[in-house]
């Protein structure tokens, strides 16, 4: 696979997904010689940085539609939108095999939860969610804090003293 000397490296690869699609982007800036080769069941990818050699291969969970999915190469990074074969409830891991490797990580910035909405605009102050729970708070209606009794002592806070003069 690898040049002769020089061994292969695994690439970071970040993923997310939706209903329907994946997201997979291959983190390595300045790739240089791709090869890419997307099947029903896998990614194949090759590509080099210099002297580097990196190679992913991976089998994916189910089956993609290779034919309607896309790749884009940018100076940052090799990505990829992969469309499911059916769409339906979330894949369980992105590989076949239920291994842990460290340089396949989840896609947070791409990422959203399955009960989430696909649309934009989701993201709402703390206001409207809390007026949507049924809370929420006025800010013109908020009590006097003058009408708060003072303390039985009637003694003035220790925050209350004056601070010396800075030099």
């Amino acid at each position: 696979m690898a040049g002769e000397g020089s061994v292969a490296i695994h690439p970071p690869v970040l993923w997310a997904q939706r209903h329907d699609i994946l997201f997979v982007t291959i983190a390595v800036e300045d790739l240089q010689d791709i090869d890419v080769k997307l099947e029903d069941s896998s990614l194949h990818f090759k590509g080099k940085v210099g002297s580097k050699e990196y190679v992913v291969d991976l089998e994916f969970f189910k089956e993609v539609n290779s034919k309607l999915s896309k790749h884009h190469l940018t100076a940052r990074h090799l990505e990829f939108l992969i469309k499911k074969k059916e769409a339906g409830p979330y894949w369980l891991r992105l590989t076949k095999e239920k291994l842990k490797v460290h340089w396949l990580k989840t896609d947070f910035a791409k990422w959203r939860d399955e009960d989430e909405s696909d649309e934009e605009g989701g993201d709402r102050s703390l206001e409207d969610m809390m007026s949507r729970m049924g809370g929420g708070f006025d800010a013109e209606n908020l009590p006097d804090m003058d009408d708060i009794a003072p303390d039985e002592n009637n003694e003035q806070d220790s925050d209350d003293e004056e601070l010396p003069d800075l030099e």
